[in-house]
């Protein structure tokens, strides 16, 4: 009776250890599932800055042409006025010396220094494209305004105030049109500014 006592024992201790194995055996194809294992490729070698192939993504290394800063514009005004027109006309001129090409679009703040006190130009309505500025090129807007045929001094202009679109840093400029505006009622202003690339590119 003890040596089948001691077998029965044997055999249940080999049925134990066999089941435990099959159980490891059934886990194991499983293990591929943990966290670790199935985590995706990502790559972490890859720059996010740089295209599949290693080489600098475009649009992050130039940045898409970025907007013209104040600092990198030479800003110059002129007289423009054509004989005969109704209205004076003066032509303010971006020129792009950042060393980069830069976009300008829409309108330019433009204020006119009076004796009467600041005044601001109101924008014509006309449509207002984007321009890829090059290092070294120029582009051109126009002001235009009444002219004081009055016979009396009218508003003496003083200054001319202009800001780059999307900028706040205005530059100050000497006003090179006619000396003075026609006093008005008060009803609005009575200068006009067009979008940048009304006066001519290059002009």
């Amino acid at each position: 009776m003890r040596v089948n006592k001691l077998t029965s024992a044997a055999l249940a201790v080999v049925a134990a250890l066999s089941l435990t194995a099959c159980q490891n055996d059934d886990a194991a194809p499983g293990a591929s599932d943990s966290p670790a294992a199935s985590a995706p490729d990502t790559g972490t070698d890859q720059d996010p800055a740089k295209d599949s192939d290693g080489a600098q993504n475009p649009n992050d290394a130039q940045g898409e042409a970025g907007k013209c800063r104040t600092d990198e514009l030479e800003v110059t005004a002129a007289d423009s006025t054509v004989e005969g027109d109704p209205n004076g006309t003066v032509a303010v001129e971006f020129t792009n010396g950042g060393g980069r090409d830069c976009t300008l679009s829409g309108y330019a703040g433009v204020d006119l220094k009076t004796n009467a006190g600041s005044l601001s130009a109101k924008r014509t309505g006309a449509q207002a494209p984007s321009i890829v500025l090059k290092d070294g090129e120029s582009v051109s807007f126009g002001i235009t305004y009444p002219v004081n045929d009055s016979g009396g001094s009218g508003v003496r202009i003083t200054g001319l105030l202009v800001t780059p679109p999307d900028e706040t840093k205005t530059v100050t400029l000497d006003w090179p049109g006619a000396a003075s505006l026609p006093v008005t009622d008060g009803s609005g202003t009575p200068v006009q500014v067009g979008p940048i690339g009304s006066a001519g590119q290059g002009s």
